[in-house]
């Protein structure tokens, strides 16, 4: 970092490369933190210390004969670090709230070259910007975060045609305006390629996919809760008690990198005309095939967390991914595609997105929509405090703005 700031060079923050925000810039400097990779486990305390390159599934293993699990995502390999400061929104969200609502403590490297060790009581500013800031403020080294008292979650996945995309769709939203807060769950519109690694009944072929996880709780109560949908008759239905170590294989995120251009919204409640705009637009029948998920919120992700930070949008209902690969179609077909999809969601938007599932062309335009106007002026403000010359500034930029106090 000193060598950076004295030579004037933006700097770049990079884990495990599983964003596109974080990228070497021609007279910058890329710090990578996958070599920082470990994880301690203190049960008694239910708590995790995690290294900056540490991936979840690392976390998940080391903590689950402790009985616990971490507020990890759908994809295990993705890292912890990075995904815990832009928010973190995982498999038990709903119940517990975004993974930066149960950080203990930070250690970080400021722009100034400095490591500080950041807690709610020591330097509180600081810890509250980080928690959502991302990487706009310095290197975070390492994390200490609260484990939950969970060992299995009842999940799986329930598939069902497209061509029933109209009929699965509007039972999904009817049926999540009454489960509890620990049922958590999203939809997602898929076009599954023909190769022998996809189970049968979705080869080659686009498929509505309701991801299930039920936890904390009775199993026999996620069973319970999820008799309507299956009275639907999906082609596959994949429920069942899992042992949180095997939670990624709900989502089943692929591992292997690929070129994406992807958009994000989030939306308020929603009835049968924002369905049929979404089924229009990106449905099976679109020019250009599209991964389209939506993801219930509320429960603990609406409840302010103990200790505040700058995570935005706790009002919004839904959350509404589309992720569309490069080598499918142009990336200028795409764009016009995410925009058409985007303005015609507009009158169920809160006018919010977020921030981990930023990336493509439009990125560093969203960034202030991550975080209510009031917060965005205060990031700006420590911004210019920490990092007055904006030398993290190759990411989901925050400028430097007023300090705090200054005239």
């Amino acid at each position: 970092m000193r060598y950076a700031v004295d030579r004037g060079l933006p700097v770049a923050v990079q884990g495990t490369g599983h964003a596109t925000a974080a990228v070497a810039a021609e007279g910058g400097v890329l710090i990578t933190t996958a070599g920082m990779s470990a994880v301690r486990i203190d049960a008694a305390a239910r708590t995790a210390w995690v290294a900056a390159g540490t991936r979840w599934d690392q976390v998940v293993h080391a903590a689950a004969p402790a009985g616990l699990a971490p507020l990890s995502g759908s994809a295990p390999h993705v890292g912890a670090v990075s995904y815990t400061l832009g928010g973190g929104l995982g498999l038990l969200s709903r119940g517990f709230g975004y993974a930066a609502d149960h950080v203990r403590s930070l250690d970080v490297v400021t722009a100034d070259g400095r490591l500080r060790h950041v807690t709610p009581d020591r330097e509180p500013d600081l810890f509250w910007a980080l928690r959502g800031g991302r990487d706009n403020f310095g290197v975070v080294t390492s994390m200490a975060i609260d484990l939950m008292p969970v060992t299995v979650v009842y999940g799986g996945v329930l598939v069902f045609p497209a061509e029933r995309a109209a009929d699965v769709f509007a039972a999904y939203l009817e049926w999540t305006a009454t489960v509890p807060d620990v049922m958590n769950s999203s939809i997602a519109l898929i076009a599954t390629p023909d190769c022998p690694s996809i189970p049968e009944p979705m080869r080659g072929r686009h498929t509505v996919q309701i991801r299930i996880a039920h936890a904390p709780g009775d199993p026999a109560e996620g069973e319970r809760l999820v008799v309507p949908l299956r009275t639907l008759g999906p082609l596959m239905d994949t429920l069942r008690v899992l042992p949180y170590t095997e939670a990624g294989s709900i989502h089943n995120d692929p591992v292997a990198p690929g070129a994406t251009e992807s958009g994000t919204a989030m939306l308020g409640e929603l009835g049968p005309a924002a369905l049929d705009a979404v089924l229009a637009l990106a449905g099976p029948h679109a020019p250009v095939p599209h991964v389209v998920e939506l993801r219930h919120l509320g429960g603990g992700l609406a409840r302010p967390p103990a200790v505040p930070n700058a995570v935005g949008n706790r009002d919004a209902r839904h959350l509404l991914n589309v992720v569309s690969r490069i080598e499918h179609s142009g990336t200028g077909e795409i764009r016009r595609a995410h925009t058409r999809l985007f303005a015609a969601m507009a009158p169920w938007s809160t006018g919010g997105r977020f921030l981990n599932f930023m990336n493509g062309r439009d990125a560093a335009g969203q960034v202030r929509s991550a975080y209510s106007p009031a917060d965005y002026e205060r990031l700006t403000g420590l911004k210019a405090v920490y990092d007055p010359r904006n030398t993290f500034r190759l990411n989901h930029n925050i400028p430097p703005g007023r300090v705090p106090g200054g005239d």
